[in-house]
């Protein structure tokens, strides 16, 4: 018997609506297949579904991309002020720790010199991007830590498919120029001065 491959663990979601679109156009008034079970309408109605809460996703995306690019615009500029105002107070107040306090500030704390690597970064995580070929990645982020590395593997990871994806000071990036439909791994490690941490444990994502 001839066995058919569906692959829709593969697929993403336009692809799967375009796949379920085909199959149906291909069996409409099809001879060989008069009664489809379950039934076309049926199928019909879950493509539609599925491609309605697709749009309204991607529309919802759109909307948080926009609006958090707008926060950060505005937290650029409070950001800017409290230091300007933090340099005001600085002047004005010298070396006198109390006068700092009053301005409802607090003190930097004095430097303690650390001789270890940072701790392995936790509960990284893996979401569609905004663009096909893009997975967004996030993690808390690690104390001490002056920057990022993250490795990207294919399916399935193995010690020898990690390969070198970025270098970031945030706790987030964004993978791109992914082939989309494909299941990809990721994991992070924190550097400071003293070295590497341990590596986080993996994500995966199949690329929208």
């Amino acid at each position: 018997m001839a066995r058919i491959r569906l692959n829709l663990g593969r697929l993403t979601v336009p692809e799967k609506v375009a796949k379920a679109q085909q199959i149906i156009n291909s069996l409409t008034a099809n001879s060989s297949f008069p009664n489809p079970s379950p039934p076309l309408t049926a199928i019909t109605t879950a493509t539609n579904d599925l491609k309605s809460a697709a749009d309204d996703l991607q529309a919802v995306n759109q909307a948080r991309k926009e609006k958090s690019t707008n926060q950060n615009a505005k937290e650029d500029v409070l950001d800017q002020l409290l230091t300007q105002l933090a340099a005001h107070v600085e002047s004005v107040a010298g070396s006198n720790e109390q006068m700092i306090l009053s301005a409802g500030m607090d003190l930097r704390a004095t430097p303690v010199a650390t001789t270890t690597p940072p701790e392995q970064p936790q509960a990284l995580t893996a979401t569609a991007g905004d663009r096909d070929g893009e997975i967004d990645l996030s993690w808390d982020p690690v104390s001490g830590a002056r920057s990022y590395v993250i490795e990207q593997s294919g399916d399935p990871a193995t010690p020898t498919t990690w390969a070198h994806a970025g270098v970031g000071t945030r706790s987030s990036f964004t993978a791109s120029s992914l082939a989309s439909g494909t299941r990809y791994w990721f994991r992070v490690a924190a550097v400071n001065s003293n070295g590497q941490s341990g590596w986080s444990d993996p994500a995966m994502k199949i690329a929208p």
